[in-house]
């Protein structure tokens, strides 16, 4: 299989390209730079994969704001018209989602079914969806990757959190009765593969056993064999990062029941394997 991957060279892009190499497909990093010119190098593809966003951990300042949602919805949906003049499309549009689609909530859970939120990062996520889903009227089968925290040793939240907890300054943030809908990196990249090869529409990538933040400041701690008496209260996050903060101060209880459904098998459901494993490597 040929797959082209935009942001391949961001932390789930490199696992993602690596997994697919070791299984003998064939990989093509894509720049979204000039969204014609990536459609263009789509032109073989079988899937394609688009990864791409600007980050959206650091504050949320108005030309900020304008980045993270032209980087989801405006750029894509270029790529998308571009995909859409190629003699031979590719069979398969993956696009990368978030949990943040159900916005924040202290007591529901959510699955897929579940109705959007109505914060910024719900209206993002909304609208990149609907984005994503513009692939479908060519005739590609459309998966969205709902992603929640993800732990790796080598990029994502655990990567940033390392340093801190190894020096035995971590903590709780906020509460710390916040919901982390997490997963591993390793099945994050299963999900990845399961939806190029054959799934299809919202898949939640979310271990199937979310964890509140001070349960995950406990789990990090005894993994590493470190005090974890440092919390981090809501106004300091909040000072460095403005809006933004509401990702580590807030979040949602998050269930990958549809991703289950259609067949995916989690290799990391708890948190603690999961920690054993990551901090191994």
């Amino acid at each position: 299989m040929n797959v082209s991957i935009v942001g391949a060279s961001g932390f789930v892009g490199r696992h993602l390209a690596s997994a697919l190499a070791a299984r003998g497909d064939t990989v093509t990093p894509v720049s979204l730079r000039d969204p014609e010119v990536a459609a263009r190098a789509c032109a073989d593809a079988d899937a394609v994969v688009n990864l791409a966003g600007e980050p959206v951990a650091q504050r949320w300042t108005p030309e900020v704001k304008k980045k993270i949602r032209s980087s989801r919805v405006d750029v894509p949906a270029a790529l998308i018209a571009g995909l859409g003049k190629l003699e031979k499309r590719p069979k398969a549009y993956v696009s990368a989602s978030a949990v943040g689609y159900y916005g924040r909530s202290e007591t529901a859970t959510f699955d897929e079914t579940s109705a959007p939120g109505d914060d910024f990062l719900a209206g993002i996520c909304v609208a990149w969806e609907a984005t994503a889903d513009q692939a479908s009227a060519l005739g590609m089968r459309v998966a969205k990757v709902r992603t929640g925290l993800v732990l790796g040793p080598d990029g994502g939240a655990l990567a940033k959190l390392l340093p801190l907890f190894k020096l035995g300054a971590g903590g709780i943030v906020a509460s710390g009765r916040q919901w982390y809908s997490w997963i591993a990196i390793d099945d994050l990249t299963g999900i990845y593969l399961h939806a190029i090869d054959r799934a299809d529409g919202a898949l939640n990538a979310s271990a199937p056993n979310p964890v509140t933040n001070a349960a995950f400041t406990r789990a990090l701690g005894s993994a590493l064999h470190r005090l974890t008496i440092f919390p981090a209260p809501a106004f300091a996050v909040q000072a460095v990062l403005g809006e933004a903060a509401l990702i580590s101060t807030e979040g949602q209880r998050v269930l990958p029941k549809r991703t289950l459904e259609t067949g995916y098998a989690f290799a990391y459901p708890e948190i603690d394997g999961a920690l054993g494993a990551l901090l191994k490597r």
